[in-house]
């Protein structure tokens, strides 16, 4: 993750929100957030389903290190990776809507496509 966001939060704590928003983000499709946040958990999501292509025990656990409930890794596994078996990155979509109300942070609905 060379030259990423620090996005305003230590080092620790970044790795962590991250972490919990990929896992959201694969539980449930999508996910609302500010623009910076959402290109980071792109890149993070986009790894872990590509690592989730080649389904043996070492990727398997790979993913399992990262994403924080085993039953999106099964989720991950079994449903979302071999949907994107023939098709190289690009599994996720940033979509702008606009202003936030409280503090006019430019928000979006990241999505698998």
């Amino acid at each position: 993750m060379a030259g990423s966001r620090k996005l305003g939060r230590t080092s620790d704590h970044r790795k962590a929100m991250l972490r919990a928003m990929v896992t959201y983000l694969l539980e449930n499709g999508e996910i609302r957030t500010t623009v910076t946040r959402a290109k980071e958990v792109r890149s993070m999501a986009e790894k872990m389903i590509t690592t989730a292509k080649t389904n043996d025990l070492h990727s398997k656990r790979q993913v399992l290190s990262y994403v924080t409930k085993e039953s999106v890794v099964k989720k991950l596994f079994d449903e979302i990776a071999p949907k994107y078996a023939n098709v190289n990155g690009g599994y996720t979509r940033i979509v702008k809507i606009g202003p936030r109300r409280g503090d006019a942070a430019e928000m979006a609905i990241i999505q698998l496509v």
